[in-house]
């Protein structure tokens, strides 16, 4: 890894930012207390509500963690769409019981506030998901001690991500579970995600900034496939979600191998972005008819997926996933970090063993 992140966190592992209350400090602290990087995610929080994790983590750890950041959204004019998706989650609000959200609460996600709680309080890393903040603010957090990250999911955003000074780039595979951290969401685009391991070539050979490697990793051995790829660390989503430190509801935790949950898709049928998650009766009947409109679709399911979440019903849930959600392993996160440094240990000596034998052979030869 480069110099910066070692001095970080010794092991090439990093936790992600997991909004909607999964990563909660608790989970954050294992694993930095395992000698990974733990991420609290600001996304869908007050700023105060950010502060007070913040407070409460610095409580259980004094290792250097990370805070992401969503970026604020433009402007949707097709109303029209969204109006039109609410009509047809009519059905969904009777059968919860629960009225349907304000698709216009706030676009932003209070971006301003949470950032000026990082600037007068420092963290040891602040990353960037849904687009690129400005110079002026990577600027501002450099000296503030900070170190930024951005997500990029194509060749050409990990070089505006570059221009633009962060000090490292979050490749971010297809596979990925979550939100795909595109930084314009284009439509037409919906089908054209890259896979991790072509993503990270085609970066490496873009920039210069060190590569932190994203998209369906759930062993040590894929570590450190994508570490040999050209990345500098990896970063685990749907591994930690299972974990008894994880926030994530027991519904969720148990969707992931659950057999009836055979496969994942990207869809836009709960937040209006394309994100992964486990395909269930929600995914099916309304993905197909979710407009291009993040944050007011999030905004509008919002209710409709608590209620279903407090009625312990899988099927209207947003049940985010990558799509390696059938190798999870329900360990404390120290001890899962643990384990993946040992996989990649093993990996590592495998590939080893392998040029040697090669080399032998091919001197005999």
């Amino acid at each position: 890894m480069s110099s910066a992140l070692t001095d970080l966190f010794p092991y090439p592992i990093v936790q992600a930012p997991m909004a909607g209350g999964v990563s909660v400090p608790r989970l954050v602290a294992a694993v930095c207390e395992a000698g990974g990087l733990g991420f609290l995610a600001a996304g869908y929080k007050t700023a105060d509500g950010l502060y007070q994790e913040i407070k409460q983590l610095r409580s259980l750890t004094s290792r250097p963690f990370g805070v992401n950041l969503f970026m604020p959204q433009p402007e949707y004019a097709e109303t029209g769409a969204v109006e039109v998706y609410a009509h047809q989650l009519a059905g969904e609000a009777a059968w919860y019981e629960t009225e349907l959200g304000d698709p216009d609460s706030g676009r932003d996600d209070g971006y301003d506030a949470k950032l000026a709680v990082l600037l007068d309080d420092p963290v040891a890393v602040v990353s960037f998901h849904f687009g690129i903040p400005s110079a002026e603010v990577l600027d501002s957090l450099r000296r503030a001690g900070t170190f930024t990250l951005v997500t990029a999911t194509t060749a050409a955003e990990a070089r505006a991500v570059e221009r633009a000074g962060a000090d490292a780039v979050i490749v971010q595979g297809v596979e990925a579970g979550g939100h795909q951290g595109t930084h314009r969401d284009n439509p037409e685009n919906d089908r054209s995600g890259i896979g991790l391991l072509a993503l990270i070539a085609q970066v490496r050979e873009s920039v210069n900034l060190p590569i932190v490697a994203a998209g369906g990793l759930m062993r040590g051995s894929q570590i450190a496939a994508a570490l040999a790829a050209g990345a500098d660390a990896a970063q685990l989503g749907t591994a930690f979600l299972v974990t008894p430190e994880s926030g994530a509801h027991a519904v969720h935790k148990q969707a992931l191998t659950n057999p009836l949950f055979v496969r994942t898709e990207l869809t836009r049928a709960f937040s209006g972005r394309p994100a992964r998650g486990l395909v269930n009766r929600f995914l099916r009947e309304h993905g197909p008819y979710a407009p291009a409109a993040y944050p007011e679709v999030h905004h509008l399911t919002s209710p409709l997926r608590k209620a279903a979440a407090k009625a312990g019903d899988a099927q209207g849930m947003a049940l985010w996933a990558g799509q390696g959600h059938r190798l999870a392993r329900e360990l404390p996160a120290g001890q899962l970090v643990e384990v993946l440094v040992s996989e990649i240990a093993e990996a590592r000596t495998a590939l080893s063993d392998f040029q040697a034998r090669e080399a032998r052979e091919g001197g005999a030869s």
